[in-house]
């Protein structure tokens, strides 16, 4: 789906299991380089787990001037997840993590050490359900930090580990409930603020009434 297009940007949404970066598979810069019949630039990236709103640019200045506002800490990045247990109904959660290439994994460093970066996120617990005799919160999550798989360690560290997310300890071994729900940016070259928003269905996203997402603000 594509939520806008210009000579500059596209924004779209990425589906579950859908390369964000260009790789053998299914990827965005294939089907996007399809659609639009130009290069495509990615700024950003989501795993190929998560799902959800994403922009990139269509050419190299654009790409340029979206990369120095995600560096500079101007370009907003919200996701949904579904997490086991009951989060604090809002809170921070500040790490430093440790990502191991081999393994392809994110682990949180008690102390700061070599390699380790500083992940900062602020999460608020939208709604809680029982499904299937588990305790299931809906919580929305604002990057400060963008490290790799960070919700998913941040949260699996303190035991609210993401719905369907084996790797970081779920026991059910699922597609990983974590979509990117609201973006928030400056267009690179009109400067005007933009913001889309996506909300996820079916699966475990349908024990949730999302509705209450966009009344909660």
């Amino acid at each position: 789906m594509i939520y806008y297009e210009d000579r500059d940007i596209i924004v779209c949404e990425k589906p579950y299991g859908v390369s964000s970066q260009l790789s053998s598979g299914e990827n965005m810069i294939q089907i996007l380089k399809s659609h639009t019949g130009c290069e495509i630039f990615p700024v950003h990236r989501l795993d190929i787990g998560t799902s959800g709103v994403m922009v990139y640019a269509k050419n190299k200045e654009s790409a340029s001037r979206l990369s120095i506002d995600i560096s500079n800490h101007c370009f907003e990045k919200e996701y949904l997840c579904i997490c086991h247990g009951a989060p604090y109904e809002n809170g921070e959660m500040i790490d430093y993590l440790y990502h191991d290439r081999i393994k392809n994994k994110s682990f949180i460093a008690k102390t700061k050490r070599n390699g380790s970066k500083e992940a900062r996120l602020k999460f608020w617990t939208i709604a809680r359900s029982k499904n299937v005799q588990k305790e299931l919160s809906l919580v929305r999550v604002l990057l400060e930090t963008g490290r790799t798989h960070q919700i998913r360690a941040q949260f699996s560290s303190r035991g609210y580990f993401l719905y369907g997310d084996g790797k970081y300890g779920a026991r059910d071994n699922d597609k990983i409930a974590l979509h990117s729900y609201k973006i928030v940016f400056k267009h690179p070259t009109t400067k005007k603020q933009m913001e889309y928003k996506s909300l996820p269905n079916g699966g475990i996203w349908d024990s949730f009434d999302l509705n209450i997402i966009e009344n909660d603000g």
